[in-house]
């Protein structure tokens, strides 16, 4: 497991990137719940941001690619408009304790990662 951060560093509605072992990863809480994702559009393999910790729309109800535009679910990743619609985000293990929020695996390094 790696330790990403306190809990109160991923507010509700924020978004947040991270870096462990060289994989690309951003989390966002919505309802009180952290999602975790590898930061790769599954349209061109690039990452969804533009600035660091920019994420989602501009209603924060969707997470944004800011190169193609396509909009995808916060709870499963999906991809519901644009280039990749229908596919999803590859989600990742996370889970939140006293300390904070945890990556718990589920990704290996690919071509483009850091």
């Amino acid at each position: 497991m790696h330790f990403l951060c306190t809990s109160a560093a991923l507010a509700e509605g924020h978004s947040r990137a991270f870096s462990v072992d060289g994989i690309d990863l951003f989390g966002i809480r919505r309802q009180g719940q952290v999602h975790l994702y590898r930061n790769r559009c599954p349209h061109r393999g690039i990452p969804l941001n533009w600035a660091a910790d920019a994420f989602l729309d501009d209603s924060a109800s969707l997470i944004h690619c800011a190169h193609h535009g396509a909009l995808f679910l916060i709870e499963s990743g999906e991809c519901v408009a644009g280039p990749c619609e229908g596919e999803a985000l590859q989600a990742l293990g996370c889970l939140e304790d006293s300390q904070g929020i945890w990556f718990t695996g589920g990704a290996t390094p690919v071509a483009g990662d850091r």
